[in-house]
């Protein structure tokens, strides 16, 4: 079916949201809990699959809601259509700081690949679906595991990402990259992984055991701060129980803090 065709507001800068204009009658698919808000005449439904087949039966969309439980999203999805007469307005936020990328499927050939937790909406029609990973190194060490999030349709489709983004087109070239800095890629592009550099560098080097290989022609989309490069720079300074934090060596020690209101 074809993708209902809505229009779009990016709203932000380092917190983004994206809000969706919609016509009478016309429908965008978001996940489970990323709604900010939503005007008159909009209802909201929890649905089983992303309807994009019109006749689907139970069992084909149990099937489908059980691969995106495979790729860590809720087992529903959340339909929001414009009941009224006139245009409404429904907008969706990122769950942690970054971008949101717009992305019109019908000028990336009607489908692309992204990380599990990628996706945020997309227009009534939008197909998602998963992309399991071919090579076993690729499944073990990729930092995406085995399966890709996949978007089929010609509507537009809303991902996020961590920071800032950087969208290069490959011209037959080979880009390595941080197997947690990538979010997206179209299917032309060839991914696979490769060892981060000696033993030396791959142990004490920083930047982990594997790096993403992407090569051919096509577009890839990056991102500067995953979310697990975030949470493990806020479980490193969270406090420990019963010892200072990180940063706070005091020569006053517990009373300093105590000084400080801790």
């Amino acid at each position: 079916m074809r993708c209902h065709e809505v229009d779009y507001t990016i709203i932000g800068d380092d917190m983004q949201m994206v809000q969706i204009e919609l016509d009478p009658g016309e429908t965008v698919i978001a996940e489970a809990g990323a709604m900010n808000y939503m005007e008159q005449d909009i209802q909201f439904e929890a649905r089983m699959g992303d309807g994009s087949q019109a006749d689907q039966g139970f069992m084909s969309k149990l099937f489908s809601a059980g691969k995106r439980v495979m790729t860590g999203e809720s087992l529903f999805m959340t339909h929001f259509t414009n009941q009224g007469g006139a245009k409404r307005h429904v907008a969706f936020a990122a769950p942690y700081p970054g971008k949101i990328i717009p992305m019109n499927l019908a000028q990336l050939g009607g489908d692309i690949l992204c990380q599990k937790d990628a996706f945020l909406c997309a227009a009534y029609g939008t197909h998602l679906g998963i992309a399991f990973q071919r090579r076993l190194g690729t499944g073990f060490f990729g930092g995406e595991g085995f399966i890709l999030q996949r978007l089929q349709g010609d509507g537009m489709a809303f991902i996020h990402a961590g920071g800032a983004i950087v969208e290069r087109r490959l011209q037959g070239e080979t880009l390595r990259v941080d197997t947690g800095c990538l979010v997206a890629f179209e299917p032309s592009v060839d991914y696979n992984i490769e060892r981060a550099g000696n033993l030396k560098s791959m142990f004490f080097g920083g930047e982990g055991m594997c790096l993403a290989t992407l090569s051919g022609h096509g577009r890839v989309w990056m991102q500067s701060l995953p979310f697990s490069r975030l949470a493990d720079r806020i479980i490193a300074n969270a406090p420990k129980a019963g010892g200072a934090r990180k940063g706070e060596g005091s020569v006053l020690g517990g009373l300093g803090r105590l000084l400080d209101g801790d």
